[in-house]
């Protein structure tokens, strides 16, 4: 008896947040925006300085990175995004009137960036970053669709998401989305300089750069209090670094221009774009201006400092550095330097560098196993890079390899473990 009242009562609720839902998000609950402002907007999208800026735009906000499948028609969809909820397709966001949004209004596009919402007000998976793009401006968002309206239509249908029970029931982002996500534009703080607020409006809206940088819980939520803070990317299993440049962050003691010069070519002093960001640098960064790299870069260093971590216990270096010592020298130091110096403008250093001595030691093995590979950019079109060593070097020899780096010089950061090197050797790369 006491099953089936549990059972009744576990309907009634699935029953209550249907309706509920329903009800906040059935198609036409929207804000109500003039009509006269809508007929401005719709006789504004075949201006050409609009669809010149709203392709600015699309490349700033890196839209063709999830929307174009590889080797496929560009902004066409059909990319896998593998979440660890199961995978959801990226749409067709090419004017197709059949398979893309040929028939979508800006009314529409408002509300999927805005809000959350598809065309018939169903609720988007949050694999699509409404929970940062909420924050563009309405005249951001028109650029941008009136530039994908200029696109030649590819007729490509989507697919059907993969994802297990109930994350496949759409009314159940019900709950997710009343922790999760506010909707609502960015607002300029007037304490601040008109460079810090353009940046802030890039890295928290349309760059969408907390959706990695930013730690993640069970239910694929950010947590609020670890802004720009660091963390692992799910399924690609990257770790995104802490973007703080002051005493405690990620990227301590990097200068403004540092920052530039990665975004603009991939490379800098300090550091090297590889993995995901390598592709964030080739499709979007480089090809922002000057002045809006620099406003990141104001931003960045503007983050606050990060709390001091708890007084490491006494340092001691693993029992495979020698080892460890022995693969440097015969497989690194002759780019790296004996000292991890580098060489400048060629091969990063690697003493004091935030990608090595990083929380974790997730990207520095990748970058032995599958190596380092920097993005081909207009201000560094022919970069160097690292040859794989997967098929070279074992487990314990990574792990040695590694852990010498990471210990050595003016390193001091925690060991990794063969069997950790072995998770991560198997992997799938995207």
């Amino acid at each position: 008896m006491k099953r089936w009242w549990r059972r009744g009562i576990l309907v009634f609720l699935l029953l209550g947040i249907a309706l509920l839902g329903w009800w906040l998000f059935a198609p036409g609950r929207v804000q109500q925006v003039p009509a006269a402002q809508r007929e401005a907007e719709a006789a504004k999208l075949r201006d050409p300085a609009l669809i010149a800026r709203g392709e600015y735009l699309a490349a700033v906000g890196d839209c063709a990175a999830c929307h174009t499948e590889r080797g496929g028609q560009r902004y066409a969809g059909g990319r896998v995004l593998a979440t660890p909820f199961g995978d959801v397709p990226a749409p067709n966001i090419t004017p197709d009137p059949e398979t893309g949004i040929g028939q979508w209004s800006f009314e529409d596009f408002w509300r999927a960036l805005h809000e959350g919402k598809g065309r018939g007000g169903e609720l988007l998976y949050p694999v699509f970053s409404y929970t940062s793009f909420t924050k563009v401006t309405r005249d951001d968002a028109l650029a941008i669709f009136a530039w994908l309206k200029s696109l030649p239509p590819v007729h490509q249908p989507d697919r059907e998401p993969g994802l297990a029970f109930p994350y496949s029931v759409r009314s159940s982002l019900l709950a997710w989305r009343a922790l999760y996500f506010k909707p609502g534009v960015y607002r300029p703080d007037p304490a601040r300089s008109p460079e810090w607020n353009r940046g802030a409006y890039l890295v928290q809206g349309l760059g969408h750069c907390n959706e990695c940088h930013t730690t993640r819980n069970a239910w694929g939520g950010l947590e609020p209090d670890r802004h720009l803070a660091g963390g692992t990317i799910p399924v690609q299993d990257w770790y995104a670094p802490d973007l703080g440049t002051q005493p405690g962050g990620g990227l301590a003691g990097w200068s403004g221009q540092d920052i530039v010069d990665l975004l603009k070519t991939g490379q800098s002093a300090r550091g090297v774009a590889f993995g995901p960001m390598a592709d964030v640098v080739r499709n979007s960064t480089q090809h922002m201006s000057d002045a809006d790299r620099q406003a990141v870069a104001v931003y960045l260093q503007a983050l606050p400092a990060r709390a001091a971590a708890p007084a490491p216990a006494a340092f001691a270096q693993v029992a495979s550095h020698a080892q460890g010592g022995e693969l440097y020298a015969r497989q690194c130091a002759a780019c790296h330097g004996k000292q991890g110096e580098g060489v400048p403008g060629v091969y990063p250093p690697l003493d004091g560098n935030s990608s090595v001595t990083g929380p974790t030691a997730t990207n520095a093995v990748r970058s032995v196993l599958l190596g380092g590979f920097a993005p081909a950019t207009a201000g560094n079109p022919r970069p160097y890079s690292m040859p794989p060593f997967a098929q070279q070097l074992s487990d314990d020899e990574v792990a040695a390899v590694v852990n010498y780096i990471r210990q050595s010089w003016s390193n001091r950061a925690s060991a990794v473990w063969p069997a950790e090197v072995g998770r991560l050797r198997h992997t799938p790369v995207d």
